[in-house]
């Protein structure tokens, strides 16, 4: 039978088929080609990018590049730190002006800008030393008025810091032109011979360490009175070449006899030192006293009362740290006569020349690295009751001017 014409053999539908997948592989070539070119036109650079050869990584590469909708928020910003803004961050490193003394630091936050201590030793500004005068206070200033005369003309040599407790508003009582208007710091309650009259101490350090001007501090209470004139006071601690912390072996009950074995070996028995509350220290010992993180958490363990850590705690530190830097004595009398518990007190009726006069020149001590003895020892004294007001500004205009 002959051949139907109309019928082909297989390898002949086979070359039809390659035929045409040639065809349109080359015309999806070719629209593919002038797409590029018209594509290049634009002058776009692409980075040179090493796709990885995975489909799926490939996508996920293409939606990380993908810029977020239009509709989406941005991150949320974290918000800033709630301790202290803006301009009272700038004050605190601004080197000639006194940082804010309410502030919203906790005192970690004090102690850690306190301990700075700038490595270059010249200022680079003109730098006077001031004295900080830290008062530590349960309410009010009686003797406010005798202070007032005291500080007036020097303003631009000290400086104040009243510790109160934090209820309490020093300036509602005092008018907005005295020198303790405006200058309590952040406060908290204190108890006697807890550890907590520690912190307020450590407190009052630091907020005055904050201002570079600050050279010497003096930590007084509301029943304190100076002895001498302005001038004097100054003079007698600016060019002092020790701090004055009375720091001594008291071997009796109320000295040995406080040591907890508990302590040792962070602090032995030959370290236990006793001495006033009411100390009088440079910058270096006081940035020791406020940067100590090896001492204080044992005498907060260990020293409870009977033990009380005002009278153990800064006498005991500074012997161990920097007893070479020490005079071993404080600048602020209080009579001790009664051999009581506590100091003696001094109201309207005790108060005259000779009980003023005794204290100002009825000692003998040691000044500085020389060989003779001085009689100008004490230069603030204690526990003069609110009655004893009167009196001592009789009294105080001749003591200013030497004339007793």
């Amino acid at each position: 039978m002959a051949n139907d014409p109309l019928k082909h053999s297989p390898s002949q539908f086979s070359q039809i088929f390659h035929v045409f997948f040639l065809l349109v592989g080359f015309s999806i070539g070719m629209a593919v080609s002038l797409n590029l070119k018209s594509f290049s036109s634009f002058n776009i650079q692409l980075p040179n990018f090493s796709l990885p050869s995975s489909p799926s990584t490939t996508l996920v590469f293409i939606r990380q590049q993908q810029p977020p909708p239009a509709s989406s928020s941005p991150p949320p910003l974290q918000p800033p730190s709630p301790s202290v803004d803006s301009s009272e961050m700038n004050s605190f490193f601004e080197v000639n002006v006194e940082p804010p003394l309410m502030h919203r630091m906790s005192d970690d936050e004090v102690f850690w800008r306190a301990s700075m201590v700038p490595m270059i030793k010249e200022f680079p500004y003109e730098r006077v030393p001031k004295i900080a005068f830290m008062f530590l206070i349960k309410g009010s200033l009686p003797l406010a008025p005798l202070w007032e005369m005291f500080f007036k003309g020097h303003e631009h040599l000290f400086s104040i810091y009243v510790h109160t407790h934090p209820l309490y508003n020093v300036s509602s009582s005092l008018p907005p032109n005295s020198v303790f208007y405006g200058r309590r710091i952040p406060s908290q309650a204190v108890q006697w011979g807890r550890p907590s009259m520690i912190d307020a101490e450590r407190r009052l350090l630091a907020n005055a360490l904050l201002d570079f001007s600050n050279e010497r501090f003096i930590l007084l209470s509301e029943t304190c009175i100076p002895l001498y004139n302005f001038t004097t006071i100054y003079n007698y601690l600016i060019n002092s070449q020790y701090t004055f912390v009375s720091s001594y072996d008291d071997p009796r009950k109320i000295g040995r006899g406080r040591y907890n074995p508990r302590m040792f070996p962070v602090i032995s028995i030959a370290d236990w030192r006793k001495g006033s509350q009411w100390i009088e220290v440079d910058r270096r010992v006081a940035i020791e006293i406020i940067s100590d993180s090896t001492y204080y958490p044992v005498f907060r363990e260990h020293c409870g009362p009977p033990c009380y850590m005002d009278e153990h705690y800064i006498p005991t530190l500074v012997n161990i740290v920097l007893p070479d830097r020490n005079s071993n004595r404080t600048v602020t009398w209080v009579d001790w006569s009664k051999n009581g518990p506590h100091p003696g007190r001094f109201g309207r009726r005790e108060i005259s020349v000779e009980l003023l006069n005794r204290v100002r020149f009825g000692f003998n001590c040691s000044y500085n690295d020389g060989n003779e003895t001085v009689s100008l020892c004490f230069l603030f004294a204690r526990k003069f009751m609110p009655d004893s007001l009167q009196p001592l500004l009789k009294i105080w205009p001749s003591l200013l001017q030497g004339l007793i």
